[in-house]
């Protein structure tokens, strides 16, 4: 799905003519950027903005309750997180926490719709090489607070010795390649679009380019099956599966919370488990992770990474 609608195509989003989508710009409402003399409509901001401008809604759903022994954690798929949450299960048997794996961008509209405490998510932002704050301001409307959860490395896996010699992006361009994917929506599936753009590749003529699996290891497992040559996730799939892979990207992972739940007492204990030895040992002997951020705040441009 295109990220940036050209004023033809938001006409026929919004079902008016283009003069109509010329005076909603003028008249401030339709969120627009003039790009090289031409208006460009981000996706997310025009259905966000048709999704606000609707009447006769329906209740919003109340906020969460407030230390109810009940978190949840929604966003995107980490098997280091998936073991984190289970440590917390059993550290704090009154706390109940459950994850939603929806994806970075699922997890950044959970918060907004009050569903959850906690947004899991690595989503690039491909002008800077900075990570989240622009898409969280997009959907939330303000910056949350953002916690390091890890840095991780991103890859495509290759079968063991790499029998396809797929050695870069550009190679899931060739016609012997086929893959499988992870769902739009995801920070995965973000990098591989970026980097499919940078090889001039167009992702929809790649073999399996459509097939998609919800979990870093579900796409692990079908390359390993022999079902695929190659897939994206992250790194720590390749040595839980015995497979090669082909490096991306080093990125950083985070949770961002609304700040106005950042003092819960459930989340002030999730975030005190990212200090204690005993969750650090989870991460010892999994492939492709660094904690040297883990459990502080981030801010824009504060470490650089992925630049």
């Amino acid at each position: 799905m295109k990220e940036l609608l050209s004023t033809k195509e938001v006409a026929e989003l919004l079902h008016v003519n283009e003069k109509m989508v010329y005076t909603l710009i003028s008249e401030k409402q339709l969120p627009a950027t003039k790009v090289t003399g031409k208006w460009l409509f981000p996706r997310r901001l025009v259905e966000m903005w048709l999704e606000d401008s609707t009447i006769n809604r329906p209740p919003t759903p109340a906020t969460m309750p407030r230390d109810q022994g009940l978190l949840v954690i929604a966003g995107s798929n980490d098997i280091l997180l998936e073991r984190t949450i289970s440590l917390f299960n059993h550290r704090h048997p009154d706390y109940l926490a459950v994850y939603g794996n929806v994806g970075s961008l699922g997890g950044l509209r959970a918060l907004r719709g009050s569903l959850c405490q906690i947004a899991a998510s690595h989503l690039l932002q491909e002008t800077d090489g900075e990570y989240n704050f622009q898409f969280a301001e997009e959907e939330l409307g303000e910056r949350p607070a953002a916690v390091n959860f890890c840095l991780r490395e991103q890859c495509l896996l290759v079968a063991k010795g790499n029998p396809k010699n797929i050695q870069r992006v550009a190679d899931l361009g060739r016609s012997d390649i086929r893959i499988v994917n992870r769902p739009e929506g995801t920070g995965t599936r973000l990098l591989l679009d970026m980097e499919l753009r940078k090889a001039g590749i167009d992702g929809k003529k790649i073999e399996g380019y459509g097939k998609e699996f919800q979990e870093h290891l579900a796409v692990g497992l079908e390359v390993l099956a022999g079902r695929a040559d190659a897939a994206p996730a992250v790194t720590v799939v390749a040595g839980l599966l015995g497979l090669d892979f082909v490096p991306l990207r080093k990125e950083r992972f985070d949770l961002l919370i609304p700040k106005g739940r950042f003092f819960d007492h459930g989340v002030q204990l999730f975030l005190g488990l990212l200090h204690d030895e005993s969750f650090r040992s989870l991460a010892q002997g999994l492939e492709g992770y660094d904690m040297s951020l883990c459990g502080k705040m981030v801010f824009p441009h504060e470490t650089g990474i992925g630049k």
